[in-house]
């Protein structure tokens, strides 16, 4: 069993990184399927995805300018779709969680508000 499919199994939570204007688009859905910033579902093919270790640099390397931030959490045990372990570009060995399919409104367990302190940490409150 590959490394990152044990800690799927064990954990069954997936990260997403999205702004709270899609977030209370997809609220009205019923369903959330922007992939990453700037692209939906159907331009990438799958929603981008991470584990718990891998926010932080999300966030700083597609986010840094933005402000309004929230993290989804998604219990991957109630999507209906496929969740795939793969590097998110060629050249890159670490592999991402990749949904493909849109996230049911149901399977996002928890909604927080990312926050950076004046010091630059990153700070969680729900939203």
């Amino acid at each position: 069993m590959h490394p990152n499919e044990y800690y799927a199994v064990c954990m069954a939570k997936l990260f997403h990184v999205t702004e709270q204007d899609l977030w209370d688009a997809a609220q009205a859905r019923g369903r959330y399927e922007m992939s990453t910033r700037g692209r939906s579902l159907a331009d990438e093919g799958f929603i981008h995805c991470s584990l718990r270790h891998q926010i932080r640099g999300v966030i700083e390397r597609f986010y840094a300018d933005l402000s309004d931030l929230i993290l989804l959490t998604i219990d991957e045990d109630l999507l209906a779709v496929p969740v795939r372990y793969e590097p998110p570009a060629p050249g890159v060995s670490e592999e991402f969680p990749h949904i493909y399919g849109p996230i049911p409104i149901a399977a996002v367990s928890e909604v927080q508000r990312i926050h950076r302190t004046p010091d630059g940490n990153l700070t969680l409150a729900s939203a």
